[in-house]
């Protein structure tokens, strides 16, 4: 009786403390929300908390006409869906690779694989080496690099290994190759841990500055990311205010800074609820047990 208690008591504030740490991730967007849609007299005194006061659509209105908000969403979709789907191909095609005892040289690669969890690249190597293959100011310099992860190659790895060997060894009876295989067999088996690294991935590659801040040149090759700190910094929301005098009535800087947040976390807020049913059980899939 007194093991029930102590276990409702845990369950009690488990729950609560769940509770409260989601309150407090949520309330901010509440709140940047609520100030990109409240009258600028509102947003400029203060007085916008979790409601909007004064409603105002005129900062949206300006975001979804700049043609930059939209070239940048553009680059960060192109991005994040060409990068998840490389990582995916070449992750699980090493993966699969690395599950089959009979590849030469397992273990050897597989050591080399996780020595990348200790030693990871430094900061001017791998800028060395990007600048030398001529890849500098181009987007194949934000998809490239992060394309294979230990990480996931180990999810991806331990996954198919909890395949029957019979029924890999009845497809090769009736014929069929390793790349048969792999494609008509384990890829459509792993619907789950394919999207769990799809997820990974994506919201990873979307939400990364650092690689356009130092790779990128070009204004138009610019992700959303890079645009959304230059919103955040100030900079391109004097830049639009200036360039808009109506705008200067209808909003301020701080409207401005908040709506291009919402508007860039908008679409990974959209897809997450689709794939986050995988994210539990796909976080439990990896171990480096051999």
């Amino acid at each position: 009786m007194n093991g029930l208690k102590s276990e409702k008591r845990f369950q009690l504030v488990n729950n609560t403390f769940l509770i409260l740490l989601s309150v407090s991730m949520i309330l901010p967007m509440i709140h940047l929300l609520a100030v990109s849609l409240s009258s600028p007299a509102y947003a400029k005194a203060k007085l916008v908390s979790f409601w909007p006061r004064g409603f105002n659509l005129e900062v949206y209105k300006t975001i979804l006409s700049s043609e930059q908000m939209w070239r940048s969403m553009g680059v960060s979709v192109y991005i994040t869906v060409l990068g998840t789907l490389l990582t995916l191909l070449l992750c699980s095609s090493l993966a699969y690779a690395l599950s089959r005892p009979g590849m030469k040289g397992r273990k050897f690669v597989l050591q080399a694989i996780i020595l990348t969890f200790v030693f990871s690249i430094p900061l001017i190597p791998g800028y060395l080496v990007v600048r030398g293959v001529g890849l500098e100011d181009t987007l194949w310099a934000l998809i490239i690099p992060g394309a294979v992860s230990a990480f996931y190659i180990i999810i991806m790895k331990t996954f198919f290994q909890g395949f029957s060997s019979d029924l890999l060894d009845a497809a090769k009876m009736d014929g069929c190759t390793e790349f048969g295989i792999y494609v008509r067999i384990i890829v459509p088996l792993s619907k789950a841990v394919m999207a769990t690294i799809a997820l990974f991935h994506a919201v990873g590659q979307w939400n990364s500055y650092f690689g356009a801040l130092i790779f990128i040149r070009t204004k138009t090759l610019m992700p959303l990311q890079i645009i959304l700190r230059e919103f955040v910094q100030g900079d391109e929301a004097h830049t639009i205010q200036q360039g808009m005098p109506d705008l200067m009535v209808a909003s301020t800087p701080e409207m401005i800074k908040a709506g291009a947040i919402i508007f860039g976390t908008l679409p990974i807020l959209i897809v997450y609820p689709f794939l986050q049913k995988y994210f539990v059980k796909g976080a439990t899939l990896g171990s480096l047990k051999e």
